[in-house]
């Protein structure tokens, strides 16, 4: 009888479980990462437009770099207080107010004339992408049961990925202008299809809407199930949350929260200013400048950027996070040695056939290296480290801290790259009669 009794409540268990995944919860889960693929489209659009904006509107390379970066100061200024922008008028409604950013970007980049059209384009991207980057993985770990959070969470990052591997490859193919009306699709999409999703259920919880927070869940989790414990649960760790995160600033910085914010900080430092961003800002000058086709080096790095992250999908759980940091670390290092040593040789005219092979070899394995570990480890190590009653200023500070070496490593690297692409520093010979 106990075994007939202890069968039957794992067979009710499963029953619970499948039926969680649900038309529904699929359905809201594709339409709001349509944000994150429209994120990754902003990112790498620069890479493939560059030499035909530059042409086109006489821009030179400084006007061109601050064309790149401003959208991440888009971005920090949007990521500072997009967590009080959806609490205060809602999930949905904040992916809204990020599509129409996003689309109005888009529009201004395609159709400018000149440079002052062009940059108010990319901030209002920056505006949307600042936004998105905070409320799309937040609403899909509130809508998600947990069997499923982890493979649905990282939805998010692959559907960046998904962006910048198309903005590469369809990069060869359509004028910049026609890229940016092509870019504004998925956000236009968005707009559309969030009136068939519903809210947050921990968002309606927030405000005491217990009628709409039980109708959210029914649309969820489907019309036969029980939602009534989820919905007890919600709402006693909303109210929990609310007592523990009375703490301001100043609590941020006491002595108490000096490990977890350096580690916070410091994993933002070491992601931004290995130089990751550059490589999907500006993939094609690299290729162009080492004498490679970048077409077919965009190509190659379009390729295998989706497998690369459903391999990371699979693995990230099980090797655990140190370990993955230090593979990160240790394989973009050797990467980054080839890149340069590339660059090196091919500007002493050696080795040409090698140079090729080595730079995209190097490439292939930095951007591997970086999605093994540095590309989304430092952001749940992040959500892992600090306290509950500081959790939302501490977030606040190192999204925006993670957005501003951005902008120093996207606005700089057009220079760094003209100055010595190998990272060998020139020998500057000084003429004594000038001194």
């Amino acid at each position: 009888m106990e075994s007939e009794r202890l069968e039957s409540h794992l067979l009710n268990k499963q029953e619970e479980e499948a039926s969680s995944f649900t038309s529904g919860l699929l359905l809201s889960t594709s339409v709001v990462v349509a944000g994150s693929f429209c994120y990754g489209c902003a990112m790498s659009y620069s890479s493939p437009a560059q030499s035909k904006i530059m042409e086109e509107l006489g821009l030179s390379v400084a006007d061109y770099s601050f064309f790149t970066s401003v959208m991440t100061l888009g971005g920090m200024i949007t990521a500072v207080f997009s967590g009080k922008i959806s609490a205060l008028v809602g999930r949905r409604q904040t992916m809204w107010i990020s599509d129409v950013c996003c689309i109005f970007g888009w529009l201004a980049v395609a159709f400018a004339h000149d440079i002052i059209m062009l940059n108010t384009g990319r901030l209002f991207l920056g505006f949307g992408v600042g936004l998105i980057s905070y409320v799309v993985p937040v609403y899909i770990a509130e809508i998600t049961p947990k069997t499923f959070r982890g493979g649905f969470s990282y939805s998010n990052q692959l559907l960046q990925c998904l962006g910048i591997s198309l903005m590469f490859f369809t990069g060869n193919f359509f004028h910049w202008r026609t890229l940016a009306l092509l870019s504004a699709i998925p956000s236009a999409f968005q707009v559309i299809c969030l009136f068939f999703i519903p809210e947050s259920p921990r968002w309606l919880a927030m405000y005491g809407q217990d009628q709409e927070l039980e109708v959210s869940l029914k649309k969820l989790r489907g019309e036969n199930s029980d939602i009534l414990k989820e919905a007890a649960e919600i709402r006693e760790t909303v109210e929990i949350s609310r007592k523990e995160s009375q703490s301001g600033i100043r609590d941020l910085f006491h002595i108490g929260n000096a490990h977890s914010l350096i580690i916070g900080l410091g994993l933002m430092l070491l992601q931004q200013f290995c130089g990751s961003a550059a490589i999907s800002a500006y993939a094609a000058r690299i290729f162009d400048k080492a004498g490679f086709p970048s077409d077919i080096g965009t190509t190659i790095l379009a390729v295998i950027l989706i497998p690369q992250s459903i391999v990371v999908m699979l693995t990230v759980d099980r090797w655990g996070r140190r370990p993955l940091l230090m593979i990160s670390s240790i394989g973009m290092c050797i990467c980054s040695f080839f890149i340069g040593l590339s660059y090196y040789l091919q500007k002493n005219g050696e080795f040409q056939k090698l140079c090729s092979v080595m730079l995209i070899v190097g490439l292939v394995g930095y951007v591997s290296s970086f999605g093994i570990g540095l590309g989304g480890l430092p952001w749940v190590i992040m959500s892992e480290i600090f306290p509950v009653n500081v959790k939302i200023t501490a977030g606040s500070l190192v999204t925006m801290s993670n957005w501003f070496f951005n902008w120093i490593i996207i606005y700089s690297f057009n220079f760094m790259i003209q100055w010595s692409a190998s990272g060998k520093i020139p020998h500057i010979k000084y003429n004594c009669s000038t001194i």
